[in-house]
């Protein structure tokens, strides 16, 4: 299996061991567009790996905050309650680059950055950027591929 995640398109692509289309969902990446430094705000780009896989199990809409659930399911009520805050619901695929130099160590660490594939609100859009540098999913999207790939498939993120 592998991922195959376009900026351009705003789209993730689920792909089997035959090269197969298995699924296609809409996301939506970086409102900065593609860049891998540390504080850019940006998606990065290249060959990536599923390093954790967090939320198993969870219901839809449990609100994380640094990869651990804080016990609230999300609602437009709490919504509200805190305004502006990038929410991370559901379910969290937890990427690492695998490009050294590119995506890996230093200035340029994917997983040190905390990019991450999960769920969102229902009420963002999909199909164009509006992240800070994460790719956003649906939550029963991010259910069914959370479901659906084992830790270390390879995830390649391109323009």
């Amino acid at each position: 299996m592998r991922i195959l995640v376009s900026l351009s398109t705003q789209t993730l692509a689920l792909f089997d061991a035959e090269e197969r289309l298995l699924r296609r969902y809409a996301v939506s990446t970086s409102k900065n567009g593609p860049g891998e430094r540390r504080g850019s705000f940006c998606t990065p780009r290249g060959m990536h790996i599923i390093r954790a896989k967090i939320g198993a199990g969870c219901p839809i809409n449990t609100v994380f905050v640094r990869r651990r659930p804080t016990g609230e399911l999300w609602t437009p009520e709490l919504a509200a309650q805190f305004p502006g805050r990038d929410w991370i619901l559901t379910r969290i695929l937890w990427l690492s680059g695998c490009e050294v130099g590119k995506n890996r160590l230093g200035e340029v660490d994917t997983m040190r950055r905390f990019i991450y594939i999960h769920g969102s609100p229902d009420d963002v859009e999909m199909g164009k950027p509006g992240s800070i540098g994460c790719i956003r999913m649906r939550n029963a999207d991010i259910v069914e591929l959370f479901d659906l790939v084992p830790l270390r498939t390879p995830v390649e993120i391109c323009e």
